[in-house]
């Protein structure tokens, strides 16, 4: 989110990093909707987790591609803040369909290890050399641009399929030479077991952000304390502290000055808070300043 003059220079390298995403997204919702129908026809539990797993893939890249384009959009009337909250609501829209495809997958696996049903290993096999083709050529797509935060995340999940799909050519090799159709159920349980734990995970991630929570990495004691420190600063309080998108932090608070503080002083003292915040990644501050001798409605300490 830098200022207008390196808009221009990085122009760009942003454009090629949203059509790379752009690209992955449509590679990963077609191979998507291929995996469904490879699952169902091979009667493989294991491909129809993974499709879940490239789902909510697909979902997050989807996201992710909206995200990059909009990224730069400015606020208005209607976003005072702009845009980025958004990507905490697609965070949690994706963690909801993965929670509920890995879920779905349990159910339906885990029945199957204890009575193995006959799947078409050869099918397998040619989605399994599919999948691993088309997950690697994505990542190989999105390693040629890693400058943006999101691509990054994007590569990773690209990455993480790839793996999956290795692991379920492997299974599907193994079925075809030796017949032991439980390593499907086992395999799907545990690509089901591992997408819940990702997802659980970044759950608790994201909520804290989304109910507003302070960030876990500023101590708003330690503010407190900074800033009562500062000459002229009599007390504050109601001080509040919160993320966008776990990276914009906001913060405000009621400034009581000393009454004999002048109007020169107090501009001072603002900017003596603002260099104080500033090690704590604070990108916004709204700061209402009070005199020691003024009574505050809010007033709670």
């Amino acid at each position: 989110m830098g200022h207008h003059h390196n808009h221009h220079h990085t122009h760009g390298q942003h454009d090629d990093s949203t059509s790379n995403i752009g690209w992955a997204f449509f590679l990963n919702l077609i191979f998507t909707i291929l995996e469904f129908i490879g699952g169902t026809l091979t009667n493989s539990v294991a491909i129809l987790s993974d499709a879940i797993h490239d789902l909510g893939d697909t979902i997050a890249i989807g996201l992710g591609y909206f995200f990059e384009k909009y990224s730069n959009k400015k606020e208005n009337n209607t976003y005072t803040y702009g845009y980025r909250r958004y990507s905490t609501l697609a965070a949690i829209i994706n963690v909801i369909v993965l929670t509920t495809g890995s879920i779905i997958m349990l159910i339906k696996s885990i029945p199957r290890i204890f009575a193995p049903e006959e799947v078409d290993a050869k099918g397998m096999v040619v989605f399994g050399i599919l999948g691993v083709l088309v997950n690697g050529a994505a990542v190989i797509k999105l390693m040629k641009n890693k400058n943006s935060a999101n691509q990054r995340v994007m590569m990773l999940h690209m990455l993480e399929d790839t793996l999956g799909w290795i692991a379920v050519l492997i299974g599907a090799i193994v079925i075809y030479f030796f017949n032991w159709p439980i390593i499907d159920p086992i395999l799907s349980t545990g690509i089901a077991i591992y997408i819940l734990y990702n997802a659980v995970k970044n759950l608790f991630k994201i909520l804290p952000i989304f109910l507003q929570a302070t960030p876990s990495n500023i101590d708003p004691n330690k503010i407190k304390e900074r800033i009562k420190s500062l000459k002229g600063v009599f007390n504050i309080h109601d001080l509040h502290l919160w993320s966008l998108d776990g990276e914009f932090n906001i913060m405000s608070l009621h400034l009581v000055l000393d009454h004999n503080v002048n109007k020169n002083q107090a501009a001072h003292i603002k900017k003596e808070i603002r260099n104080i915040i500033q090690k704590d990644e604070i990108r916004h501050i709204t700061i209402e300043i009070e005199w020691e001798d003024e009574n505050c409605d809010l007033l709670k300490d």
